[in-house]
């Protein structure tokens, strides 16, 4: 009963996504520039904590989101998605910037987004489709109590020493109470008007509100001022030497991972929501055209932003537009609006981040966790867990691991066979279930080699040879019954198991007929091709 009130809660105050026609008109271009709006305004704090946590200045953080924003909205793959400097990366940028400084961050970037190009350019973007849906409920879960817990840093002020100290009395109690305000007002501005999106007008209200009654409570500008001029071209300042290269090549291949796992897992999420299909090599090389360009106009790089991104379609955000608004927006915060901007109250944006939070994750997954098999309760949790202990990437990938391992340990167990004796004598076993690297011992424990007669069938119109464990294991069974004096044949080969034995050379007879069954031709295996040995 608590879990079914608490997920009929979050349906009730999670974002409503408006029904609008996506056809552009002047009602459409209008909630998609309210909608970038309320975007960029929750992005300033954002790329300003994770500059922080990369440790370089403010304005590296708030480049990238506006060169890594305006590019994969104008050619990403999926509409309504939001790209920026991200935590995921910045976790790991931090080890780097720290031992050799920020221009080989800037050298990495650019690495990073040639290697994502790449990605983009084999298609390799289609392989987002083996992660299993249960990883896909642990990431998104994981990734709202990753957004919450960053939230609560904006608790925290400076003591007299300059030391970051959580807040306490009537500090404390002001800033709860602006953010309820804002989260009430997101959940009941839907039920008046949805003229204007919903977080824009809780982050107005408090904002009017705080400034107005000169309520003091920590504000944007209290982070670092957000003030600067436009972006300008900057070549990475690194010796161009394989020394280099070294250097900033393992950091690329984990951070090029880390933002193309969380991008395409971002893509089919709003994907779900909106409707859409595919898009996957489009949006890495999207990503990979944007983190390129970003190295060189300073910026820290970045990938999808899968808060912002709920926040855009939940406001109403379907086209490029919003994209496109949310970057000009925080362009134009930089260079000519920081003074007003830098007067926001963070309770307002924290306010959103929480509807966020309550808004992305899987509140469902509660209630289905004794429903559904074992493992795939485990990996929900193990991906949930591993989100919010470690990073994303390193979640996704245990998570698909140990989802596969499942599905080999489920299949090795189903192979089994059904045995009966021809009017000539001969033994068929009717083998039942695939035969790979799981189950190949499996298969050869089926087979009495001692109790056999001289001629043996194997027949595999219900199974499937699939690997080279499988090649052995026929192989190596021959090879006992031909110890034995016996003779092993196989029977029904389908078309890609024949290629395959074909391929290997085990088979002493080749028939066209067989893939096509034709007849029932029986095979010789040929031994000793694979070796068996260790």
């Amino acid at each position: 009963m608590p879990r079914a009130l608490l997920a009929s809660f979050a349906n009730r105050i999670a974002f409503s996504a408006p029904t609008a026609d996506e056809t552009l008109s002047i009602s459409r271009i209008r909630i998609e520039l309210l909608s970038g709006l309320t975007v960029a305004l929750a992005l300033v704090p954002e790329a300003v904590a994770f500059a922080f946590v990369a440790g370089v200045h403010p304005l590296v953080g708030l480049y990238a989101a506006f060169i890594v924003g305006l590019i994969t909205a104008l050619i990403g793959g999926r509409p309504g998605m939001i790209s920026g400097a991200t935590g995921a990366l910045a976790v790991v940028m931090v080890a780097l910037v720290a031992e050799h400084g920020v221009e080989y961050l800037f050298a990495t970037v650019v690495l990073m987004g040639i290697l994502q190009i790449l990605f983009g350019i084999f298609k390799l973007g289609k392989f987002i489709r083996l992660v299993p849906h249960p990883v896909m409920l642990g990431f998104v879960n994981g990734l709202a109590i990753v957004i919450f817990l960053a939230q609560l840093t904006q608790f925290k002020v400076p003591n007299d020493a300059g030391e970051m100290v959580w807040m306490t009395g009537w500090p404390l109690v002001i800033m709860l109470g602006l953010v309820a305000l804002t989260m009430a007002i997101i959940w009941g501005m839907p039920k008046i008007t949805r003229v204007i999106p919903a977080p824009l007008a809780g982050i107005g209200i408090v904002a009017v509100l705080v400034i107005a009654f000169g309520i003091d409570v920590p504000r944007v500008g209290d982070l670092a001022s957000i003030a600067g001029g436009l972006p300008s071209l900057h070549i990475p300042m690194v010796p161009l030497n394989m020394e280099t290269l070294q250097i900033i090549a393992p950091y690329a291949f984990i951070l090029a991972a880390i933002g193309l796992i969380e991008s395409l897992l971002t893509l089919n999420l709003v994907g779900e929501i909106t409707g859409k299909r595919g898009g996957a090599s489009q949006e890495c090389i999207a990503q990979g055209v944007a983190n390129t360009v970003t190295g060189f106009f300073g910026g820290m790089g970045g990938c999808a932003m899968i808060g912002q991104s709920m926040i855009n379609v939940k406001s109403g955000g379907r086209t490029r537009i919003a994209g496109v608004a949310a970057a000009l927006f925080l362009l134009l915060f930089i260079v000519a609006a920081s003074p007003l901007i830098e007067q926001i109250p963070l309770a307002a944006l924290v306010g959103v981040m929480f509807m966020v939070v309550i808004g992305t994750f899987a509140w469902q997954s509660l209630t289905i966790l004794r429903r559904v098999p074992l493992t795939d309760a485990l990996v929900i949790v193990l991906v949930t867990v591993v989100t919010v202990l470690t990073d994303l990437a390193i979640a996704v990938v245990v998570g698909v691991i140990v989802s596969a391992l499942a599905y080999a340990w489920n299949n090795a167990s189903r192979i089994h066979a059904k045995t009966y004796t021809t009017p000539e004598g001969a033994k068929v076993y009717q083998v039942q279930g695939p035969l790979f690297f799981g189950s190949s011992a499996g298969f050869v424990e089926l087979f009495d080699v001692t109790h056999d007669p001289g001629q043996v069938i194997v027949d595999f119109a219900d199974s499937r040879v699939v690997d080279q464990s499988a090649l052995t294991a026929i192989e190596a069974m021959a090879a006992k019954y031909a110890d034995a004096g016996k003779n092993l044949q196989l029977r029904h080969l389908s078309r890609d198991c024949h290629q395959l034995l074909t391929k290997a050379g085990q088979l002493m007879i080749d028939s066209d007929d067989d893939p096509d069954y034709a007849i029932a031709a029986d095979y010789q295996v040929k031994t000793g091709i694979l070796g068996g040995g260790h």
